[in-house]
């Protein structure tokens, strides 16, 4: 490790994100580590992050010439969202509007950052559609991290966003290709030919796919957060994928402030954390079913609100068992808790891995169902593939949970094999390899 620290040194490194929590805070950690190395780390994403790289320290380049499409704005740009129920029709509108248009316009963004700052690599989120840019027209490496499960294409799964088992025989096999086809030709054609006409416009070679299955293939080396035991298997995995256990987010060991608690966590035997994540901001979807299910009751239920109606929330629920807060570290409260019960952010749940913590998953959009799809499959907790359960769903889901021991000893193995990695010094080693093997082939 200390090599690859000192091949790093001086090093200029921009990172590249989609601007949601979900795909810049997994990279912090490692973006810190490089920067304490003696890296010059920068970022580039929405303005609204800029106090969030204030108080990391990292220089932050904002939006210029692309439009800022955010977790925030996502509904007021994008109104229709809000009416579409099928996961696969609003992946379609989404791959287009929040990703594919928006590649050109962070090419254009990143070539400015370069004229002052010529960074030796970016590191960018899975998603994030500026990849193929940098590569070909910019000929600077890229290392992709994957934040969400694996959405490369094969031909032992059904199309990414289904959240569809493995294939079991070669008759599932022929029925997934042909629903990999209708995907393609039909339900996501809109954003496959605009991102296949941006591209052609640029002169970017490329196979025409799915945007993130393309994504994945055009990096040099795709870094996938997670675990092989945590991910179906391919007979056809990309020669450019390696797996690097759980990348996390900074946590500055420098806190002042103490850790967070609450003397009701010593009264309750059993402890819940509920969360919705930062996205999703109707609170009727899962954490009013799951505060109207347990009110009053011996479990003790730890709501994470992302500061979403969180005083409402207080206020209709002032029970002794109910906890609502704007945020907790979930490091401080998982070793307390139970039970998880999440609409199936990918950090959350392999937090949630880490503690040992079995979960019940109810989520549908923004890829989430396939987060609780393996949930499910794995059984690491209860999918209850909805993003709208009743309170009577999440309460016999809970209750599953806490009296079938199975599940705690399912996520506790999982766990077992992600401490095995170390995931800074994995990446950092393949960014020391990306950044070499590029200065190798320029020489040559």
């Amino acid at each position: 490790m200390k090599n690859h620290n000192e091949q790093l040194k001086g090093k200029k490194v921009l990172f590249a994100t989609v601007p949601a929590e979900g795909h810049i805070n997994p990279l912090t950690g490692l973006a810190k580590h490089l920067q304490e190395s003696g890296c010059d780390v920068r970022w580039y994403t929405s303005p609204l992050f800029a106090q969030k790289f204030e108080k990391l320290g990292i220089h932050h380049y904002t939006f210029i010439t692309a439009k800022d499409v955010n977790q925030d704005n996502l509904t007021i740009l994008f109104p229709e969202r809000l009416s579409i129920e099928d996961p696969a029709v609003r992946l379609d509108l989404d791959l287009t509007e929040v990703f594919a248009n928006r590649g050109p316009e962070y090419y254009e963004d990143i070539k400015g950052i370069y004229q002052s700052f010529s960074f030796d690599i970016l590191i960018a989120d899975s998603m994030f559609s500026g990849i193929p840019f940098v590569k070909h027209l910019m000929k600077i490496p890229v290392l992709s991290i994957g934040i969400i499960p694996l959405a490369e294409n094969s031909v032992d799964l059904g199309p990414y966003g289904m959240a569809l088992p493995p294939a079991t025989n070669e008759a599932e096999k022929a029925k997934y290709a042909e629903l990999g086809q209708l995907m393609i030709n039909v339900v996501l054609k809109k954003s496959i030919n605009t991102f296949d006409a941006i591209l052609n416009k640029h002169n970017i070679p490329h196979k025409n796919s799915v945007l993130f299955d393309l994504l994945i293939r055009e990096a040099p080396l795709y870094l996938q957060i997670g675990t092989p035991s945590f991910e179906y298997k391919r007979s056809d995995l990309g020669r450019n994928i390696r797996y690097i256990g759980a990348l996390m987010a900074h946590s500055s060991k420098k806190q002042a402030a103490a850790p967070w608690f609450d003397e009701r966590l010593k009264k309750y035997k059993k402890v819940m954390l509920l969360t919705q994540g930062t996205v999703e901001k109707d609170i009727n979807k899962l954490i009013v079913p799951t505060l109207e299910a347990f009110k009053g009751t011996d479990v003790l239920v730890v709501t994470a609100t992302a500061s979403n109606q969180t005083a409402a929330l207080r206020a209709k629920y002032p029970y002794d068992n109910i906890i609502v807060e704007d945020y907790i570290p979930f490091d401080e409260i998982m070793p307390y808790a139970n039970v998880y019960v999440t609409n199936g952010g990918y950090g959350g749940t392999l937090l949630s891995i880490k503690y040992k913590l079995p979960m019940v998953a109810a989520g549908v959009h923004e890829g989430k169902n396939e987060v609780c799809a393996r949930i499910g499959y794995f059984k690491l907790g209860i999918n209850l593939a909805t993003d709208t359960p009743t309170s009577e769903q999440v309460k016999e889901a809970v209750e599953k949970v806490f009296a079938d021991s199975s599940y705690k000893e399912n996520v506790t193995r999982l766990a077992e094999e992600i401490n095995t990695y170390n995931a800074i010094e994995t990446s950092v080693g393949y960014v020391a390899e990306l950044i070499q093997t590029h200065a190798t082939a320029a020489v040559l």
